[in-house]
């Protein structure tokens, strides 16, 4: 494994125009649970699924169940950026990071000190009342109680993409660009399982490929390098120069 981390070494120091690709994996070292996971949210007990619960027809229907576990669940507000994140922040302030391109909604990346991140699913501290589009902050929806209104009365709802919903365009297109660009793509704690954000790995169309991950996922073999261990692990070796 150190010969993969200083091949990595090596790629990143000759690289001007390195783009980040994240999943889960990078914020579960932060404490924050990922969904697919032996110990994810896919795998625990609730009166309904939670890719049901985070659909959009669900929170139209029953918004005060929608509430319920998305304060209980999604709202790891005290979580603090890893290895992962601040390395990955020094690197951009080092010329070297194009952008970050995160699944993640937890805004880790930008706590770290990250400027360029595409939010492909979001983020909890944007929310906005679906009525006159008047901001709320992510600790009044978490100190409150049911379903968060506007002074106007309309339902306030997370700038986060449910199940059912399209990612934002502008967002899916700055991504891609920066992807197209880049002359190295690291992807890291993904399983590349969701679509269509897992499909961004098909316009990079340079010659170094790094998947880092715990355990394998579908592309490894198309990777020019594939190490499977914690991204933060991994990153906090790596060196800025």
């Amino acid at each position: 494994m150190d010969e993969k981390i200083k091949t990595l070494q090596q790629w990143i120091d000759e690289s001007r125009a390195i783009v980040f690709f994240g999943g889960a994996g990078v914020s579960t070292e932060s404490g924050i649970p990922d969904f697919r996971s032996v110990d994810g949210l896919y795998n625990q007990k609730y009166a309904w699924p939670p890719e049901e619960i985070l659909s959009r027809t669900f929170f139209d229907a029953q918004p005060e169940e929608f509430y319920r576990f998305y304060r209980d669940k999604m709202l790891c507000l005290d979580a603090q950026p890893n290895a992962a994140h601040k390395k990955l922040a020094e690197l951009e302030a080092a010329g070297r990071l194009r952008s970050v391109v995160t699944q993640n909604i937890d805004g880790l990346h930008q706590k770290a000190g990250s400027k360029r991140v595409w939010e492909l699913h979001g983020s909890v501290h944007r929310n906005y009342c679906m009525n006159c589009r008047k901001p709320c902050t992510v600790e009044d929806i978490k100190a409150g109680q049911g379903v968060p209104k506007c002074s106007c009365g309309g339902t306030v709802k997370p700038d986060v993409v449910l199940y059912e919903e399209s990612l934002d365009s502008a967002t899916m297109e700055g991504a891609v660009m920066d992807i197209l660009s880049a002359d190295l793509l690291i992807i890291g704690g993904t399983s590349l399982a969701v679509y269509p954000a897992a499909g961004l790995i098909n316009y990079y169309q340079g010659s170094r490929l790094v998947l880092i991950n715990k355990s394998p996922t579908p592309y490894d073999s198309r990777a020019d390098l594939a190490i499977n261990l914690p991204i933060g692990q991994v990153l906090e070796q790596i060196e800025v120069r």
